[in-house]
């Protein structure tokens, strides 16, 4: 471990014998033992489900603390992000390790236009995809694909060369992303533009069509400028860590981006924000009955619970979705939603499971996909769409640590080991005479 403090030894007090292991402290005073050398020195494993207690590796990039509700990235905290920052601002920092001067971030800017355009033959990826295609799926392909068209990629790692990565996968990720959902509506691509920015591109790419003048809503680019800045990394969660799995194994950057897609995809992961507005939209169905959805919750006669609630890491308040939830009726209360039934249901349910010692000595607070889905929703994203989105954002928390990884002097194939529990060894039986 060659960046954090060593700071003595743990014993392991072993059937057999006594084993010490190096104990690490990082700069936030988070402590981690060493077990790099156990197997060896001792034949023992641990076993970790979910990998909750282990460490896979040291990173300066993003700081978590879930007993407090702290969220850093790069030493700034999350809230002076989001109420400060564009998107590429804090894009650049997480890549570079500061914060964009004026310059650097004009020629971000330069770079992020340049890039915003696919390969004309990329379009025939698009139109062999079948309608009604999911975008989540659309964009993991297309990504991947990239790596055929750009090439170069392998060649690639710092300087001006750095910013050219980065840059085209951001720009592009984006275009695919609004191309995927004219794809799944059958309407016809809009192409980015260099009269707008990063989040005005978007939406005008996801709206705008021969038939509709569309103009980018302050509003909306205020709000989705905010949300990708809140998604924009998260240590090392589910779809991180594959970014970190997959390019242990040489895999280039496209390839591993790819698969975090694949794995934000999930509703556990990214889909929970989808997971919320259909939740909500079933309760007001049923009649709004709000005190009767939480008792449900906490029945252990239904596998049903509240979504959008509850953290792996959070054990009090998400800082993020206190964050989002401001924005969220912020943004309603201009457009005239103020008075949204999905938003108001949102909000009971908070109030009433913020006073319920059920949820409360569970730490089952809202989560950033709590009040997420409600403002895209209102900004006319459809729900397939709300994943896509959450890509967008962590999409620079990917690459930061893909390019930590292959910069770093640690290098290691990610090969967990396992507890067997399957049949011992058995006589091989000819196929003639078996019963």
């Amino acid at each position: 471990m060659p960046k954090a403090q060593k700071s003595g030894t743990a014993t392991l007090q072993l059937p057999e014998k006594t084993v010490e292991l190096p104990i690490y402290v990082g700069t936030e005073g988070e402590r981690a033992i060493d077990i790099g050398a156990l197997r060896k020195e001792s034949g023992y494993i641990t076993i970790d489900p979910g990998f909750v207690n282990s460490g896979a590796c040291e990173s300066d990039i993003t700081f978590v603390d879930g007993e407090k509700g702290i969220l850093r990235h790069r030493g700034y905290d999350i809230e002076e992000l989001a109420e400060n920052c564009l998107f590429l601002e804090v894009a650049y920092l997480l890549v570079h390790g500061k914060l964009p001067n004026r310059s650097e971030m004009q020629s971000f800017s330069r770079l992020m236009n340049r890039n915003s355009m696919l390969h004309e033959d990329m379009i025939n990826f698009f139109n062999n995809y079948p309608e009604g295609a999911h975008p989540m799926a659309v964009l993991s392909a297309m990504v991947v694909s990239l790596s055929s068209f750009y090439p170069e990629i392998e060649r690639e790692s710092e300087g001006a060369d750095l910013d050219m990565t980065v840059t085209r996968l951001l720009s592009k990720l984006r275009t695919i992303a609004a191309f995927s959902y004219k794809k799944s509506i059958g309407e016809p691509f809009v192409y980015p533009s260099h009269k707008f920015t990063y989040c005005e591109n978007f939406l005008n790419m996801m709206f705008s069509s021969p038939v509709n003048d569309y103009r980018p809503d302050p509003l909306a680019v205020r709000a989705l400028n905010l949300f990708l800045v809140l998604h924009a990394d998260h240590e090392q969660n589910c779809s991180t860590s594959v970014v970190r799995f997959v390019g242990s194994a040489g895999s280039n950057l496209y390839a591993s981006i790819a698969a975090a897609i694949c794995a934000l995809w999930g509703p556990l992961h990214g889909g929970a924000n989808e997971a919320v507005i259909k939740m909500l939209e079933q309760i007001r169905q049923e009649g709004g009955n709000v005190a009767r959805v939480i008792e449900r919750a906490k029945s252990r006669d239904t596998s049903f619970r509240l979504m959008g609630f509850g953290h792996r890491v959070y054990k009090t308040y998400d800082p993020r979705a206190k964050i989002a939830k401001r924005a969220c009726r912020q943004l309603l209360d201009k457009m005239g939603m103020g008075g949204d039934p999905l938003l108001e249901i949102a909000m009971e349910l908070e109030e009433r499971a913020l006073k319920d010692d059920y949820f409360v000595s569970r730490h089952l607070y809202p989560n950033v996909d709590f009040y997420t889905g409600i403002a895209y929703r209102a900004m006319g994203i459809p729900t397939s769409m709300f994943t896509v989105l959450f890509a967008l954002g962590r999409l620079p928390g990917w690459i930061a640590h893909w390019l930590e990884q292959h910069g770093g002097e640690v290098k290691k194939i990610g090969r967990p080991r396992q507890v067997y529990t399957g049949p011992v060894r058995r006589a091989f039986v000819p196929l003639d005479e078996r019963e």
